[in-house]
């Protein structure tokens, strides 16, 4: 289970990182996606899996030790999924003012998810036995890499919560000028 729980931390740490390029520098920055009038669905879609995100992390992550919190992070799973099929959908109509989604960001997102869901089922792999009393959810707390697995779930929560809320408030037109005000400063991307 060790080996277990250091792969569950490279693939969120995986994931990530090709999360806040992907959401946050070519989705909010370079694109600017939440201003582009046929992008407003995937920017919507966006949005609510951003807020997903952390709500999952902290179900399935943290505080997976009732069977309620398992229960209620399969859920948002599941809706996770829903979600992620009408973004998947809508990309081809979004991004057509820039002659569709480059094929290498379509890797990136393949890439990316890939390392999301797949941390998940590892952690459920890790966390869960199926006994003839029905589920049983083991306790990882005393395992050798926990505390690592600890502090990159911990410190996953402020910055995705604070990516959710800026896709949010850039949904509101004063807000979105102003952010494109300040993007078009920077010069270096």
């Amino acid at each position: 289970m060790e080996i277990g729980l250091l792969i569950i931390t490279i693939l969120l740490i995986g994931f990530v990182i090709l999360a806040t390029i992907d959401g946050f520098y070519l989705h909010l920055f370079k694109y600017q996606l939440h201003a582009q009038a046929d992008s407003r669905l995937e920017h919507i879609t966006h949005t609510i899996r951003a807020f997903l995100f952390p709500a999952i992390v902290y179900t399935l992550f943290m505080k997976f030790e009732n069977e309620t919190f398992l229960w209620i992070g399969i859920s948002l799973l599941i809706v996770d999924l829903i979600v992620l099929g009408i973004d998947a959908y809508s990309e081809k109509d979004s991004r057509a003012f820039m002659g569709g989604l480059p094929r290498w960001e379509y890797i990136l997102h393949l890439f990316s998810n890939s390392f999301h869901f797949a941390a998940i089922a590892v952690l459920f792999a890790v966390r869960i036995q199926l006994t003839p009393q029905g589920i049983e959810i083991l306790e990882i707390s005393a395992l050798e890499n926990f505390e690592i697995f600890e502090f990159v779930v911990n410190n996953l929560l402020p910055g995705s919560i604070l990516l959710a809320v800026l896709h949010l408030a850039l949904m509101i037109q004063p807000v979105s000028e102003k952010w494109n005000n300040l993007r078009t400063r920077i010069t270096c991307c």
